[in-house]
Formats: structure tokens, C-alpha cells, sequence
């Protein structure tokens, strides 16, 4: 990755990409066409699902490393939202475990497929 390329950034990156797949899988547009396709981008997604927990256990240290008393919030205690956003992101670091095991399920699933032209 380059070096002067910030976090947000590389996020925005992201969810665009996934705005893309988003478009790029819509059935009008004739992007899949066999199993294999679908194979193949499960299997990307899966790698995916698969990075984000590192993410957001390292978003958490982060925010569990902040100096103590720097950090002001709006309203409430800013160790509360501190607390709240740690926990959330532990929280996404299941879900994100979770959705890699049903992708890799269903990138068993779609393995042993072929497609037959003529029927």
C-alpha cells in the first residue's frame, strides 16, 4: 500500500469497490454468466470477510490507547463512547469471523459446479 494513503481513505476505496460489485452483479448487466463466476467472487469476498477483523481490532487498540484525558466528546463521558466503540468493533470482529464461515460455505458449495451450454 502507499504510504501516503490514509486509513479513510483506503475505507472510502473499499466501499466504493463494494458499490461497484454492487452494480457489477446486477442481473441486467450479464456480468455472471457460469458458476464459476460466482465461485470467483465468493472467493474474493471470502478473503475479504477474512482481513476486516484485524481492522477493527486495531481500530480498538487504537482508541484503547488514546492519552488518558485527551479525548473530549460532545455529550456524555468520552470513556463511555470509548467503551461503547470498542465493544462494537469486537462485536464486528464476530460478525466478520461469522460471514467468512458462511462464504466459505458457499464456496463449497458452488465448487463442484459446471454449466452445460446446450440445455
Amino acid at each position: 500500500m502507499d504510504a501516503t494513503r490514509t486509513p479513510q481513505s483506503v475505507a472510502d476505496t473499499a466501499a466504493e469497490a463494494v458499490r461497484d460489485l454492487n452494480h457489477a452483479t446486477q442481473a441486467a448487466k450479464g456480468n455472471l454468466s457460469y458458476p464459476s463466476d460466482a465461485y470467483d467472487v465468493v472467493a474474493s469476498l471470502k478473503a475479504l470477510t477474512q482481513r476486516l477483523p484485524q481492522s477493527f481490532e486495531q481500530l480498538s487498540r487504537f482508541l484503547a490507547n488514546l492519552p488518558c484525558g485527551a479525548v473530549t466528546a460532545d455529550y456524555g463521558e468520552p470513556d463511555e463512547h470509548l467503551a461503547e466503540a470498542r465493544s462494537a468493533l469486537a462485536s464486528a470482529v464476530l460478525v466478520a469471523q461469522t460471514l467468512t464461515e458462511f462464504l466459505d460455505r458457499a464456496h463449497s458449495a458452488l465448487a463442484p459446479l459446471g454449466y452445460d451450454s446446450g440445455a
